[in-house]
């Protein structure tokens, strides 16, 4: 058996961990603390890069770091996850009968050696009845998601189509993801 650099994932996220393990790369959760905002006003692209980055660079153990941050963006407005029922109200709202990004912006760091990237795929909504709204804002699920939803979860009835990465959604990019710690000498499992 081939021995990989230890991969260490910078994000508390179960389904992160849930990917990684889905596609058989052992790993170490150690969640980066830091403070998540802009320093400037940036465009969603940029603000994920920045905030994959500066995660990254928050781990100082040894092994090759992992970080990531997704948002939503609809407009040229970015929504993470919602604070309170009143935000989650608004983001499905505005996410109804539309079309909207999910942009993962990844980090990939060992030593002085740093990768960052994004990724983008496209969800448009169907329209959304109001209950479907409040009852889903009931079940608490859309509190601990980028845009007020998961669609790996009861969200993803409000989806009418994707184009692109599904997993990406979920949170983690993992096939563009494992292309690029193939350079990290990390591989999956049957790989």
């Amino acid at each position: 058996m081939i021995t990989q650099p230890h991969l260490i994932l910078a994000s508390a996220s179960p389904r992160r961990t849930e990917l990684l393990q889905q596609i058989g790369i052992p790993h170490e959760v150690v969640p980066a603390n830091v403070v998540e905002e802009a320093p400037y006003p940036m465009s969603p692209h940029e603000y994920v890069r920045h905030l994959s980055q500066k995660k990254a660079r928050a781990i100082t153990a040894d092994g090759v770091i992992l970080a990531a941050d997704t948002v939503v963006a609809i407009d040229d407005m970015i929504l993470e996850k919602p604070a309170d029922i009143s935000e989650a109200r608004a983001m499905l709202a505005r996410l109804s009968g539309r079309a909207h990004e999910v942009v993962t912006g990844v980090t990939i760091r060992f030593g002085e050696k740093e990768e960052t990237f994004d990724v983008t795929t496209y969800v448009r909504f169907g329209a959304l009845p109001g209950e479907w709204i409040e009852g889903y804002i009931a079940t608490n699920e859309p509190y601990d998601k980028a845009g007020g939803y998961g669609i790996q979860a009861m969200g993803g009835l409000f989806v009418e189509a994707i184009e692109g990465d599904y997993y990406n959604v979920v949170g983690l990019p993992i096939h563009e993801i494992t292309k690029r710690l193939a350079s990290f000498e990390i591989k999956p499992m049957f790989a």
